[in-house]
């Protein structure tokens, strides 16, 4: 089992998301060390180094996501557990949903109302009394 993954047919859609999501992670990673290292001087040219340690980090990223995603039995586990667990999960329908978001679209605008009255209220109240000046 040196290059085989644990479990192979089992959690594969949760395997491939998380795989995907330390590679964005490890490529961007590998964006930020080729900008910080461009201002190095070098007896060489600054690219070599820029490649370099892009590159480092890269492979680096792909082998602990390999690991993490394919070898290691924990993170497997986890990952086919989170799957099967995702599979029991009742998702809500389109229509519930836009009736949920209209719902908190009128009660924060609700809240903005009323916040807003408040305020010229108390703002009102407070020049009445001279602590606030126009």
């Amino acid at each position: 089992m040196a290059f085989g993954l644990y479990k192979p047919g089992q959690g594969y859609w949760t395997r491939v998301m998380s795989a995907i999501g330390g590679a964005t992670l490890g490529l961007a990673a590998a964006a930020w060390i080729w900008q910080q290292t461009r201002t190095i001087k070098t007896p060489y040219e600054v690219i070599y180094l820029q490649a370099a340690s892009a590159s480092v980090i890269a492979v680096l990223t792909a082998i602990l996501v390999y690991w993490l995603v394919g070898v290691n039995r924990k993170s497997s586990e986890f990952l086919i557990a989170t799957e099967g667990e995702m599979r029991k999960v009742n998702w809500s329908t389109r229509k519930m949903i836009i009736g949920q978001t209209w719902v908190v679209i009128a009660i924060s605008v609700l809240i903005a109302v009323i916040l807003f009255f408040t305020d010229i209220a108390f703002a009102s109240f407070f020049r009445a009394i001279k602590v606030l000046q126009t």
